[in-house]
């Protein structure tokens, strides 16, 4: 049902918990299935330096935020908005046609820090 990529990331979780003065906070939520993500965000000169989340939700939920706080790492703010749903899944191996509202909400929360951080 889920890749290997996907259940690595829910059995080791990647960047989990929050950062005392990050530069950005975000919260996204499902409201059909429930789901909750939280993304902390560390940028300094432009540049991603930490990034953490926490998530409550599904397999893929936990998943998808522990991918993202890995590939936004070390990247420039500027080229975070070309990340998408599309490409959390991508990186995850895919998920089923039910789990992608998963990636949907880490985009979302990826996009409001994305606000936060604009200057």
């Amino acid at each position: 049902m889920y890749s290997d990529e996907v259940l690595d990331h829910f059995h080791n979780p990647r960047n989990v918990g929050e950062i005392g003065e990050p530069t950005a906070v975000a919260e996204a939520s499902n409201p059909v299935c429930g789901d909750v993500m939280k993304l902390w965000i560390l940028a300094r000169e432009g540049r991603v330096s930490d990034a953490t989340f926490k998530a409550q939700g599904c397999v893929p939920a936990v998943a998808c935020g522990s991918w993202l706080t890995e590939a936004i790492k070390g990247k420039l703010v500027a080229e975070l908005q070309a990340i998408s749903a599309e490409q959390i899944e991508a990186g995850l191996g895919g998920l089923p046609v039910a789990s992608r509202h998963a990636s949907m909400l880490a985009a979302s929360a990826l996009r409001e820090a994305l606000e936060k951080l604009r200057p």
